[in-house]
């Protein structure tokens, strides 16, 4: 259960990601941004915070301040039932939204200021779903929407924000009964799935390196909303590829084989491949990983035996 609210939470990570582009130069340092962000999907946060170093300058200060907090977001998302660093993250959180939205209030037409506005709420509104905040997460997930729709009317060119405006929609349209009438209660936009898809895709067509973060997040909505699991199951294979030592995603392959494809074989075999790969001590979080994967893989060896 933690594990899903973690992975939902982890939506509006993707917003962030844009920032890491170099498909627009008016992104400053977006080559030394992408390099962090790549360290960070690949669960390498001790490199991500050395590259963190270097990377401002060229890039904004804010950049760094906001990507920082989005590192301490995926060490807390790998492990969401650890609460020790909820305290420094949600201090950085503040103090990375508090500078993004000082350089708004000096230069308002800069349209770098607000995306980065959006990628400093962003970590915050996942950890505000993980620790079940849902007002808090609904008001600043609207303060996201509108940072990205202000930068995307000071320059359109900004192609990857529109991946972060499609997920709002898109889940503004699909959520329970339950969420749409606290949305309604806080006069928040009404969603749009088929907008929300079109949103997505566009910007997810035009990003070559959005394709890590945003694959995470359409693998989510193929298995929650639009039934499709073979295409989620080969959008994480293609992560795990990609960041190996990441165990994030080899887990998500494990339940995904179990919970929505049915395949215990499967998911036995790949929560032996977690374990074994955390035994060499190749995945961040060794020792608790190679616990967790197999206790999961007995639960499940014990489960079909009393079938």
């Amino acid at each position: 259960m933690t594990s899903g609210l973690a992975a939902r939470g982890s939506g509006l990570a993707v917003l962030f990601l844009a920032l890491a582009c170099p498909c627009d130069a008016k992104l400053t340092g977006s080559a030394q941004l992408s390099a962090v962000y790549e360290s960070i999907l690949s669960a390498r946060f001790d490199r991500a915070d050395e590259q963190l170093k270097r990377a401002c300058p060229p890039a904004p200060s804010e950049a760094c301040e906001a990507l920082g907090v989005v590192s301490l977001w995926w060490q807390i998302q790998i492990n969401p039932d650890n609460h020790v660093q909820d305290g420094r993250f949600t201090e950085r959180a503040a103090g990375a939204i508090a500078s993004a939205e000082a350089w708004t209030k000096r230069e308002p037409r800069q349209a770098e200021a607000w995306f980065y506005l959006a990628g400093a709420y962003a970590p915050l509104v996942q950890w505000q779903i993980l620790r079940g905040e849902r007002v808090s997460a609904a008001r600043e997930g609207n303060r996201i929407r509108l940072a990205l729709e202000r930068a995307l009317a000071i320059d359109p060119t900004l192609t990857d924000a529109h991946f972060g405006i499609g997920l709002y929609y898109y889940y503004a349209d699909v959520v329970s009964a339950g969420a749409k009438f606290l949305r309604w209660l806080m006069f928040l936009p009404g969603g749009d799935r088929q907008r929300g898809l079109s949103e997505m895709s566009r910007a997810r067509d035009d990003g070559e390196l959005l394709r890590g973060e945003a694959d995470y997040q359409t693998h989510l909505i193929y298995l929650w909303h639009e039934r499709r699991p073979q295409d989620a199951m080969a959008l994480l294979r293609s992560l795990d590829e990609r960041y190996p030592s990441n165990p994030l995603f080899l887990q998500r392959i494990a339940e995904t084989y179990d919970m929505y494809l049915h395949d215990v074989r499967a998911s036995t075999a790949a929560w032996q491949a977690l374990a074994e790969r955390a035994s060499h001590d190749r995945v961040y979080d060794a020792a608790r990983i190679a616990q967790l994967a197999e206790m999961k893989r007995r639960a499940i060896v014990t489960r079909e035996r009393k079938k």
